[in-house]
């Protein structure tokens, strides 16, 4: 009976986070409320929210998401064209092409094909 899953992640501060993924990696902000200290956001049919952790220490934050592609080379070279910091593109032990990108709070959102 599960059809979706969307993950929550930690943000420090909304404009920052809403000014990563909406200007950098293109997501949209939907909903017809916007919620004081919360944020929700989506990209092809995926959808991400963020709370508010004012206190929270970057260096300190495990948040990550795993994030399936059908087009891994195209995502990592348009996110590589608008100069966005990701590892290297590697296929893994596991058979999956893979990058990583680091937001502003450190969420780890990896991407996979």
């Amino acid at each position: 009976m599960l059809k979706a899953i969307h993950p929550k992640l930690p943000m420090r501060d909304k404009e920052s986070t809403k000014d990563f993924y909406i200007d950098i990696l293109g997501f949209t902000q939907f909903g017809y409320t916007d919620f004081p200290g919360y944020l929700m956001l989506q990209k092809d049919g995926i959808e991400i929210h963020f709370f508010e952790f004012t206190t929270l220490d970057p260096l300190e934050n495990y948040g990550q998401v795993y994030i399936r592609t059908n087009n891994i080379d195209g995502l990592y070279q348009e996110f590589k064209d608008k100069g966005i910091q990701c590892t290297a593109l590697e296929l893994k032990p596991w058979l999956q092409k893979e990058f990583s990108v680091l937001d502003p709070d450190h969420n780890l959102l990896t991407f996979g094909e």
